[in-house]
């Protein structure tokens, strides 16, 4: 399987892609620029967050989004903006990182350490009232976070730690965290992830310059190679959920790098997404 790159480096942190036909198809994040981007059939859109960072994003069931920047949490009841801070929280030496919405329609949201401050992230579960409640503490750097088809199985990635876990979802929480599969360090660290219809998980690997997907017992099924080193997330999308969308960072990087670091790419791996799920919010 060759990707396709689809717009070429105009991100320095490519991240948290999301298809939703309530945007008009594929959106990410550029981090450090604060920007959602759009891809449409009319060329690319930026809009940018009153924020020093975007993190990660989803559709509300009434409309619009929700986004995150370093601290905050923001709301915007159309799809293209504007976007006001709803809630501040008080991360610590954190600042949220990558997150998704559970099947009950709660955000997860999980941050990661600044400045080498170690294990001082976590991932923080909101209602559609905007109370909070932390879920996992002690996390280094909180990535990719996935369902199961039905909900009974949650994935979740500090980059950290070199593992995917998984755990059981029962009345709504995660128990039972073990490793699902464990990334040897010459293949990179894994970074986001979604779960596939079929309830294979894709993993982004950073340093790795590529995506692998496992079966649900974990088992390796595919390898996408990338031309670029620092792979950071995946998702599926298009009208039959069936393009797998990859984005690219080129962070920390030399300016002359001279690679496609920073764009994004798709590829058809040969199974189908599941629909995103809104924030109830």
């Amino acid at each position: 399987m060759t990707p396709e790159n689809l717009t070429g480096p105009i991100c320095v942190h490519a991240e948290a892609p999301v298809w939703s036909p309530s945007w008009g198809g594929i959106r990410w994040v550029d981090g450090e620029a604060a920007d959602l981007v759009t891809l449409r059939d009319d060329g690319i859109h930026r809009l940018h967050l009153d924020d020093e960072y975007a993190a990660f994003f989803r559709p509300r069931a009434s409309g619009g989004f929700v986004a995150f920047g370093a601290r905050s949490l923001h709301l915007s009841d159309t799809a293209d903006g504007p976007a006001h801070v709803a809630v501040t929280f008080d991360l610590g030496q954190a600042r949220f990182n990558d997150g998704t919405v559970d099947p009950h329609g709660r955000l997860l949201a999980g941050s990661m350490a600044i400045d080498d401050a170690g294990a001082v992230g976590r991932v923080i579960r909101i209602g559609a009232d905007l109370a909070s409640t932390d879920v996992l503490s002690r996390v280094q750097v909180s990535n990719g976070v996935g369902f199961a088809p039905g909900g009974g199985r949650a994935y979740y990635v500090d980059t950290a730690t070199g593992r995917v876990d998984v755990f059981d979802v029962a009345d709504g929480d995660l128990r039972g965290r073990r490793t699902f599969v464990s990334i040897p360090d010459d293949q990179g660290k894994p970074d986001g992830l979604t779960v596939a219809a079929d309830g294979s998980v894709w993993v982004a690997l950073w340093g790795g310059g590529a995506v692998h997907g496992y079966a649900s017992d974990g088992s390796q099924i595919a390898r996408i190679e990338l031309p670029v080193p620092q792979v950071s997330a995946c998702t599926f999308g298009g009208d039959d959920l069936e393009t797998l969308y990859i984005t690219t960072s080129a962070q920390g990087l030399d300016p002359d790098h001279g690679t496609e670091a920073g764009s994004l790419f798709s590829v058809r791996p040969g199974v189908r997404g599941l629909p995103v799920v809104a924030f109830a919010g």
